[in-house]
């Protein structure tokens, strides 16, 4: 995931969950966005 622009990443992020995709998958962004300090960029608390 280093490789992904943080734009990219919220944007994966926002589309993981409007999929309803693995929930292991969206822990893992979720994760990568609080190492980055980007939730801020988004509306969800985790």
């Amino acid at each position: 995931m280093n490789k992904l622009s943080d734009d990219l990443l919220i944007e994966s992020y926002v589309k993981a969950q409007k999929l309803k995709l693995s929930i292991d998958f969206i822990s893992l962004i979720e994760i990568e966005i609080r190492r980055r300090s980007l939730t801020h960029k988004i509306n969800v608390d985790f």
